[in-house]
């Protein structure tokens, strides 16, 4: 039986294409193993599947001078040499690696025991971890056009991100029913990425009545950010985070604003739903959210905000124009050729097997 490792970790886009791809491979008979860090959240999310599960020491790669880069190096070589112990203990035919620090070491570690590499990255231009990484592919999956042209001279191939088979299987009254809403009126439902968003939990609060005179409101405000004061508010319904919940809420959704995290964009499309994109901005990140966004703006897939001109008054206005175009948005969305990958991906690592 052919055996992959899954590697991973950090955020919930690091973790939840790996674990969507689970059951296409296992389909295929392959015996799966999961690499990941000790504390990080993958260890939950994979342990709930039931997947072996090893973990490493990871530390956190800075692309500047901090303290803490002398402590973390030592983290990661200590993961360096647990990959090793872990990797000779499985034998696996691939690793297939998501991103994230966890995942360098593990990388680097395959290629020095010959195991074959695939790596995939989700948004327009590669994350640290995964440019470390880069060199010791044997293919590089990229998500968007875009990241390909930017990887010229690796084996590049645009697959997309795979997407959970139980985001399809949602129904939009269990929804309502998880939030008390009624199915007279339609439902905004906002996800500030795994961790929450402060800047935009801010701005749906303050201007909460406005919206909650044309929508229902379903937030996921991150760990933390339920305000009890709003609590008993008809018609609005909040959660730190959600699991099972949110094929459900996703069904129920009749537009959602969101940040831009590439495997949350791929999934609100493949659900067709419409959407408003708030990006994570440059003082937070690299940046890459901003160009996640552009690229489905671009292809009239998505309404794009950004942070900085993030008001209640041109959220409304985004919101109006969201829904004043619908049909043409709906329509770009049926076209695109950003959909499911779990197949596509899964053929790729099934030829790496059969070609060593």
């Amino acid at each position: 039986m052919p055996k992959v490792v899954l590697t991973g970790g950090g955020t919930a886009g690091h973790v939840t294409p790996n674990l969507a791809l689970l059951p296409e491979l296992y389909k295929r008979g392959f015996e799966v193993f999961y690499i990941g860090s000790k504390n990080g959240m993958e260890v939950d999310l994979v342990r709930e599947t039931g997947l072996p599960y090893f973990s490493v020491s990871a530390g956190k790669l800075r692309r500047y001078f901090d303290i803490k880069n002398i402590s973390d190096t030592g983290r990661i070589l200590k993961g360096f040499l647990q990959s090793i112990k872990i990797l000779k203990k499985i034998k696996p035919d691939v690793v297939f690696s998501k991103g994230g620090f966890v995942t360098s070491p593990v990388v680097w570690a395959s290629w020095l025991l010959k195991i074959p590499i695939v790596l995939h990255e989700s948004d327009i231009t590669p994350g640290l971890a995964n440019k470390l990484s880069l060199p010791f592919a044997g293919i590089v999956c990229v998500s968007f056009p875009e990241t390909k042209e930017c990887l010229s001279g690796k084996n590049t191939v645009v697959t997309g991100i795979p997407i959970r088979q139980e985001l399809f299987g949602g129904d939009a009254a269990t929804g309502r029913k998880l939030c008390g809403f009624t199915d007279r009126r339609p439902v905004m439902m906002i996800i500030g990425g795994s961790q929450g968003s402060q800047t935009i939990n801010g701005v749906i609060r303050k201007g909460l009545q406005a919206f909650l005179n044309s929508f229902q409101v379903c937030h996921i405000c991150g760990k933390g950010g339920i305000d009890e004061n709003l609590s008993k508010l008809s018609g609005y319904r909040q959660f730190e985070y959600v699991k099972a919940e949110l094929p459900h809420l996703f069904a129920m959704s009749d537009i959602i604003i969101s940040r831009a995290g590439a495997t949350t964009l791929f999934e609100i499309v493949a659900l067709k739903k419409l959407n408003i994109l708030v990006p994570l901005g440059k003082k937070a990140s690299r940046g890459d959210q901003i160009l996640n966004a552009k690229s489905f703006e671009k292809h009239g897939l998505s309404k794009v905000i950004t942070e900085e001109d993030l008001t209640v008054d041109s959220l409304i206005a985004a919101c109006r124009e969201v829904l004043e175009n619908k049909d043409l948005y709906y329509e770009n969305m049926k076209k695109t050729e950003y959909s499911d990958s779990t197949a596509k991906i899964a053929d790729i690592i099934q030829c790496v097997i059969e070609q060593k």
